[in-house]
């Protein structure tokens, strides 16, 4: 019960602070562009504490799972003085854009503060370079600093990453720092060989489990008839129950094509063959020197940390609108509950209101009525026809929009459901 109270009082914390912090935001800009605010609100529902000051009402009301600023002219059109819809084009964008980007700002800030304070980073100098891989055979020898890759900077060893993936096995030109002097060594990664399944098994507890939430788009789990919510009971007829991490070892070390799942689906236990197609990662054959923690390198190492998690919560949106991530990995407020809920520590939860504020910050400027991004192209399409669109028009425009993310919030919650059940 205890545990229970104190979840419900972090979910009521993260969702009332993140929301508080983007009103705020749409409010403070309001109120610099000269538009009268008749009510700041946090919480939906009846108001349990309300105070009047100038123009406005500040209200706090029951139910913590929104908020709004409700400005003169905003839903009704209105000649009043200091209405929303007699403001200019350009400031009605900055108002409406305030609330993400205040989400967006205060994520990444909290973000970098939080890794920065950590340390541990990897430097670009190499350590141990490991015999028979690409890098021992171009030349490259521990001690040297590599400077660029293919003539890109290279500023972490995320960098490295990403160029490995994305040129696969051609040739790099490697620019190390040896001695003061630079050199170019040609260097051919190291193809290494991985059976791949597609499958993305529950690790919302902080440890892997072995029920599957989600299956990428055309992968073999896909193709077998492996389903989410299947829970993988043995991989060829070897127990995995109680060690979900065996699924991995099993199946890299299947002396057979195929690998046979067991598996429960709801009450029924089956057995599916699945051919796991092979992938290939390709690295160079170098382990890296810790980074010497000072608060320079804490904070050069954190600015470009912060850079990648920041690309990657777009990168996450472009993938699902290109159908790279299913549907089903999306996460609601009983997700995002169940999150927090697994959080074991102050570092942990300060981890996840970073992350949600990113990510509210960026879907909540996504062009897609009725998120505010999609009030931006309303906007300027008036720009560009030099007058408003019709009221009636633009209500429907939102309605049918809020409709639409009403039954997507729907679907994502039920999935939510399904994945703690």
């Amino acid at each position: 019960m205890i545990s229970f109270l104190i979840t419900a009082l972090k979910v009521i914390f993260l969702l009332g602070f993140l929301i508080f912090i983007h009103e705020g935001g749409h409010f403070i800009v309001a109120k610099l562009c000269k538009v009268k605010v008749n009510e700041f609100a946090i919480g939906f529902g009846p108001t349990i504490w309300k105070k009047k000051k100038g123009d406005t009402l500040y209200a706090l009301r029951l139910i913590p799972l929104g908020g709004f600023v409700n400005m003169e002219g905003e839903e009704e059109r209105s000649d009043s003085e200091g209405s929303f819809s007699k403001a200019s084009i350009p400031k009605r964008i900055a108002i409406v854009l305030a609330g993400g980007t205040v989400n967006i700002i205060f994520g990444l800030l909290v973000y970098f503060v939080l890794v920065s304070s950590m340390g541990n980073y990897v430097s670009q100098k190499v350590e141990v370079v490991e015999d028979g891989y690409g890098a021992s055979e171009a030349g490259i020898i521990a001690n040297d600093e590599i400077i660029k890759i293919n003539g890109k900077r290279i500023r972490n060893k995320n960098d490295i990453t990403e160029i490995l993936e994305k040129s696969g096995d051609s040739e790099l030109i490697v620019t190390v720092k040896r001695d003061n002097n630079l050199l170019d060594l040609n260097v051919k990664p190291t193809a290494i060989p991985n059976k791949d399944t597609g499958i993305y098994l529950d690790a919302s507890g902080g440890s892997v489990t072995n029920k599957i939430v989600a299956i990428y788009p055309d992968s073999p789990a896909e193709k077998s008839g492996l389903e989410v919510n299947d829970v993988i009971l043995k991989v060829n007829g070897k127990d995995v129950e109680q060690d979900p991490y065996k699924i991995v070892e099993y199946i890299k070390n299947s002396e057979s094509e195929n690998c046979v799942f067991t598996i429960q689906r709801g009450n029924e236990t089956k057995e599916i063959s699945i051919t796991p197609q092979i992938v290939y990662s390709y690295v160079l054959g170098i382990q890296f020197a810790k980074a010497e923690n000072n608060l320079a390198n804490n904070i050069y190492y954190g600015f470009w940390d912060t850079l990648d998690f920041s690309v990657s919560i777009v990168d996450n949106l472009k993938m699902l609108f290109t159908g790279k991530v299913n549907a089903n990995q999306l996460m609601g407020p009983v997700g995002i509950s169940g999150m927090v809920a697994n959080t074991t520590g102050v570092s942990d939860f300060v981890y996840i209101i970073a992350l949600i504020s990113l990510s509210l910050g960026v879907t909540n400027l996504l062009p897609f009525p009725p998120l505010d991004g999609g009030k931006v192209v309303i906007y300027l399409i008036e720009a560009i026809r030099k007058k408003p669109m019709k009221e009636n028009i633009e209500v429907g425009i939102q309605m049918l929009g809020f409709t639409i993310l009403i039954a997507l919030s729907i679907y994502v919650t039920y999935n939510d459901i399904l994945r703690i059940f």
